[in-house]
């Protein structure tokens, strides 16, 4: 018998939102560690808020609607404070009531140079990192490096002549005359300019929207755009963000920012360090032996000598570390697609830096905090992938393998149900090697074998 449309609602609701939000769902698995982080900042909380005065909004709760912000790629605070507002799970995680209301989204912009002074971001990726949980998973010998632009939140029209006077914004007509072409008037907003032939550089010019922006590439044939310069810096066992800072963009950044982030490190012995061709330098090198860190640079012999030589490159842990080194890129392509910071939504090195850091503590232990509580379905395809490995379940690297994206895996996962010469030589592999070969492939070859025995 068809059901009536009924349009009428209850008075009352006898369900919470803990009720709602189902036991097996991956947020409760973060928000538990996301709690643990929290509980050790309050200290600092403390301290950046006056005693006496009308009660804030918590900054507890403004943190964990910050991080939903990263996980759900929500574009802006307000859309934030609007899904917030009917959204059971949000409340949930957040820690608000069926019933409480929402905050105004001035919170966040009142809030933020708060939590700016008090380095609350790299506090929070701090208290993660010491857990006992994620410290049990964390390197002591073996680390990555890598740096990447964060395009700034400015229009190349902005990037003026340090020297001529007028308005700080980017729209308010105070475009330079070139070749011909007539100054724009005060109440012309967004006028055209012409930069042929004009020599534009970070030493004679700035943005008059964000100062803090530099105009610059990466590589040869790229545009320059105006940008900030992120890094990371990775532990080499199960691929976990242990350090992250945002700076100008210069040539000069990557190492900078590497050997101040290696500084920062306590109670530290001899380590290994992969990174990519850009810091194969003398200065550099010779800066990593003067500290105790073994330079596992990629050679960079393009007309020149490399830094490093067969004393460094010729055993096997160099090349492992070239291979690993390259999962940084998950955390960059991670927190540029899903947090939303290929183009940032600040304006400032300090409010840029902050947001990357907060974006980065949650992106790069998204597959340890998963495998706490994995789905049903989620937790088959692991399984079938585990039967295929011979990795056990409740290893990281098989939990990083089943949730990695790429290129089709079908004929690899196929082949592994009928062994082929193919598959018979990986299964051969070392499990670090084997583990390096799946993390190229993607789970959805693996989810079609999985969907068919569930069937």
């Amino acid at each position: 018998m068809r059901g009536g449309d009924e349009r009428s609602e209850g008075l009352f609701s006898y369900v919470s939102c803990e009720a709602r939000v189902p036991a097996n769902h991956p947020l409760r698995a973060i928000r538990a560690i996301v709690d643990e982080a929290l509980e050790v900042l309050s200290a600092d909380f403390a301290g950046l808020y006056s005693r006496i005065g009308r009660p804030s909004i918590p900054p507890e709760k403004l943190l964990r609607a910050l991080l939903l912000q990263a996980f759900y790629s929500i574009r802006s605070e307000r859309q934030l404070m609007e899904q917030m507002d009917y959204n059971l799970l949000f409340r949930w995680f957040v820690g608000l009531a069926m019933d409480a209301p929402i905050w105004d989204v001035t919170v966040f912009t009142k809030n933020r140079e708060r939590l700016l002074a008090g380095d609350v971001a790299a506090k929070f990726l701090s208290a993660i990192i010491s857990q006992a949980r994620v410290q049990a998973l964390l390197s002591d010998d073996h680390f990555s490096v890598d740096g990447t632009l964060i395009e700034a939140w400015a229009s190349v029209k902005s990037f003026r002549p340090k020297d001529e006077g007028g308005p700080g914004n980017d729209d308010d007509g105070g475009a330079v005359a070139s070749r011909g072409e007539q100054a724009a008037t005060p109440t012309d907003r967004n006028a055209g300019r012409d930069f042929r032939g004009e020599k534009r550089s970070n030493a004679t010019h700035a943005s008059t929207t964000d100062p803090d922006a530099r105009l610059f590439k990466k590589a040869r044939g790229q545009a320059a755009k105006l940008c900030h310069m992120a890094h990371v810096l990775m532990e080499n066992r199960n691929g976990l963000v242990v350090d992250a800072i945002l700076t100008h963009a210069t040539g000069t950044a990557e190492r900078e920012a590497a050997l101040t982030m290696l500084g920062r490190m306590e109670g530290r012995h001899r380590i290994t360090l992969g990174a990519d061709k850009n810091y194969d330098t003398a200065a550099f090198v010779a800066a990593l032996r003067e500290m105790g860190v073994t330079p596992h640079v990629a050679q960079n012999n393009t007309n020149r000598r490399s830094a490093i030589d067969g004393r460094t490159t010729r055993h096997p842990g160099y090349g492992l570390s070239q291979k690993i080194r390259k999962r940084i890129e998950e955390v960059f392509g991670w927190a540029k697609t899903c947090g939303t910071m290929r183009k940032t939504r600040h304006r400032g090195q300090d409010r840029v830096g902050w947001s990357f850091t907060l974006t980065a503590s949650p992106s790069s232990h998204l597959d340890v905090l998963f495998a706490e509580e994995m789905s049903p379905k989620f937790r088959l395809v692991a399984g079938l992938l585990s039967e295929i490995t011979g990795i056990p379940l409740g290893d990281p690297s098989l939990i990083r393998c089943a949730i990695s994206v790429g290129a089709p895996c079908a004929v690899l996962f196929v082949g592994g149900r009928i062994p082929t010469p193919l598959t018979t030589q990986l299964m051969e592999l070392p499990q670090d090697h084997l583990i390096d070969h799946l993390h190229t492939f993607a789970i959805a070859g693996l989810e079609a074998i999985a969907r068919k025995r569930a069937g």
